[in-house]
Parts: C-alpha cells; structure tokens; sequence
C-alpha cells in the first residue's frame, strides 16, 4: 500500500536518472510512477484549491491504488467516475462516487438498483428527462437513485464557442427546469450540480493553441470565468430554491484557482495533474511535477543518429496533433522523427544522442494526457529514490478497461 504522507520532497534535479536506475532490473517497455513526484502534486493541487475539497475525477488516474493513496491525503473527498461500470467497481471501496457523465448502460443500471450499498455510494449525471426515461426503462420500479443535473459552461460570444459539447442545460431557467422534472419524478433524488470549464481548466495559458496566440487564450479565459461566475451562480440558486444540494462541482486541474473563487461552487473536480501529462507544461499558474512515465528500450541503431524504439505511439485523446503524441523526456538530445512519429511497434528517435545509445537502453517519454497510457500497461512500478517500492496494478492490470 503506497502512503503519500510518507513521502519526501520530490527533487527535479536527477529525476530521470533515478527512475532508470530503479527500474533497470526490468524488463521495457514499462511504466514508472514517482512516489515522491506524485505526493508532491497531489498536495501542491490541495494547496492550490485553498480548503475547497477536491474531488478525483478517476479517468485520468486509473489504478486503484492510487486512487486510494490519494483519498488518503487530506483535501481530498470522493472520485468523479467516468461510467456506471467504474462506479459500481469503485464504490466497493469508495463511499462517495459521481459519475462525470450520463448512462445508458442497462445492465449497468440494473446492478445499481440492486445494489443497497451502491445506492447510497453512486450519483448517477443526467442533463435531460431522457436520461431519467432511460433509468426508468432499465429498472422499472427502481429504488431511489441519487443524481446530479449537469449545467453547460462552456463560452459563447454570438456565433462563437468555447469549451467542450456537453450539457443541453445553459441558462438558470434550464436548470430549474431540469431540477423540477427531477424532483416531480418517483425513484429518483437531485442531490447534486455540476459544471466543467474545459476551455479554462483544460486550455494551456502559456503557450499559443492552434491560431490563437497565448494572450488571446487568456483574454477568453477571463471571460469565460466571468461569464461563468455570473451564469452558474444564478443557476445554482435556481436549482436551491426548489431543493437542497449536498454538493455543486466544477473545475478541472487547469482551473483550481478560478474555481475554488466560485461561491457557488463547493468542490473541485480534478486528476490529471496527479501524473503531470505534458500538456500541462505549458500553464503559468502551476507546474505539475512529471510523476509518470514510460520507458521504452532500443531495438535497432538503423543509421548514424538514428536509433528505433519499441513500442510509444501512445497518442492521446482529443483534436488530432502534435501536442496529442508523447514527448522525450530522457535522455536530452533526441527527438521524434517528424516523418513517423511515435509509432505502433517502432519509434525513431532523432539526434547526436541517439549514437550514444545501446540496444537495451531505455528512453524516457512522458504521455499528453494522465490515465490514457495505463490502458496500455499492466502495472505502475512505484519508485522511491532510485528503487521500486513496490509495483501496482493498473485498470488493465486488474482485468478491468475504462472504455
């Protein structure tokens, strides 16, 4: 069992070389997982949220053990999961589960009204009365089920859009409404709100994305997050006046500052900065340490400064690009050749540093996003100083997949 509370202060400097040597007794491809890396922005983003809870959105951790190591860390309350399937896995351990998105999963939905425990556990996401119709259709005669109604936070200036395509429910009339239908219904109860900002929590502040250069990124976050003070505040009220609340979430990593200034907001979604993807390289409001990696051993030495890895197209979900593939980490002086990327089964790497490399040597790369590389892997292997701690199952380690 990993405990975070007994973890030193991650130190950048050897960083690289330490994982390597820890895991040299291994056999690559294989993932590491910093301990002390890990601890660190765990409570660097419990510090950043300045007493709101945060709350695990598991899709970008998936392995058990951490997320328990992580529940365990004060500021800490709760996961957001992604499906019902995860939830009710989840719940066997964890008393306080969101769904981060609606179901349709029938079966799924059967287990949960059979379930005395997961019912008092899970609170299922609906935006619609066609998600209650579903429930219902599934279940007929079900138990009450907690659920929370989902507001639409995206940004919007006249044909223009921000954020991701998510909730039908925008404007406090929209979520009144929503929470009426919910509360006039048999077998269901709202005990919760929640809102994403993607465009701001998601968004890289520090960096040019796509057309738009850094500034204007940031000029359409602070709209955003006034629009957003405003729209939400008001919705939340409306949805409180017909019922009380437990809970209303929003945020993401990206956002935890903006967020937790949101009085309506009562707690923090968050996850991906517990492994440091490298998209969060480029924000200026906080600098995630690179808790996990993969290392990938050299096959071939095709040509002078050439030499080919196994395996590292690892390419993360989202609009298709360079920032979606994987990046060098270790050692310095290479990189990916533009004309194959990180590939399948083999990876070119580029560079004087590429002549210094062995077969059976390692290169390090550190994913785009957090949990999407544990789909690939069986086991973390936890590294303390320059050792294995001990080893951890992913998901795919536990015989388990998110999707």
């Amino acid at each position: 069992m990993i405990e975070l509370a007994d973890a030193r202060p991650w130190i950048a400097q050897g960083h690289w070389e330490r994982l390597d040597a820890a895991v040299a007794h291994l056999d690559a491809p294989l993932a590491a997982l910093s301990h002390d890396a890990l601890a660190h922005n765990a409570r660097d983003m419990v510090r950043r949220a300045d007493g709101t809870p945060l709350r695990l959105a598991t899709k970008s951790v998936r392995s058990r053990a951490v997320t328990e190591a992580v529940l365990r860390t004060p500021g800490w309350r709760g996961v957001l999961a992604a499906t019902l399937a995860e939830g009710l896995w989840l719940s066997a351990t964890v008393d306080d589960v969101l769904l981060g998105y609606p179901t349709v999963d029938r079966n799924a939905i059967r287990a949960l009204a059979a379930d005395e425990r997961a019912l008092e556990r899970v609170t299922l996401m609906v935006d619609s009365v066609e998600h209650l119709d579903c429930i219902d259709a599934a279940a007929p005669g079900h138990p009450e089920i907690r659920v929370a109604i989902e507001l639409d936070a995206g940004l919007r200036l006249g044909p223009l859009r921000a954020g991701v395509r998510r909730s039908p429910l925008r404007t406090p009339a929209d979520a009144r409404a929503m929470a009426r239908a919910v509360i006039g219904r048999a077998g269901f109860r709202l005990v919760g709100m929640m809102s994403y900002e993607a465009q701001v929590a998601g968004v890289q502040d520090g960096r040019r994305r796509g057309a738009s250069p850094a500034a204007a990124v940031r000029a359409m976050q602070r709209m955003s997050v006034r629009d957003l003070l405003e729209r939400r505040s008001a919705a939340v009220a409306a949805v409180r006046a017909e019922t009380q609340l437990e809970f209303v979430n929003g945020g993401g990593t990206g956002s935890i500052e903006s967020t937790r200034r949101d009085p309506a907001v009562t707690e923090i979604a968050a996850g991906s900065g517990l492994f440091g993807g490298h998209l969060f390289d480029g924000y200026q409001r906080f600098s995630p340490a690179p808790a996990l990696a993969f290392a990938l051993p050299v096959v071939r030495k095709p040509a002078a400064g050439v030499a080919t890895l196994l395996g590292g197209g690892w390419i993360a979900s989202g609009p298709h690009g360079a920032d979606r593939s994987p990046v060098i980490a270790w050692p310095a002086g290479l990189r990916l050749d533009p004309a194959e990327g990180a590939g399948e089964v083999h990876t070119p790497v580029l560079g004087a540093a590429a002549d210094r490399l062995r077969l059976g040597d390692r290169v390090w790369m550190r994913n785009a996003k957090s949990g999407e590389s544990n789909e690939r892997i069986d086991e973390l292997h936890v590294v303390v100083g320059d050792a294995v701690l001990e080893s951890i199952p992913t998901y795919r380690g536990e015989g388990r997949q998110l999707l």
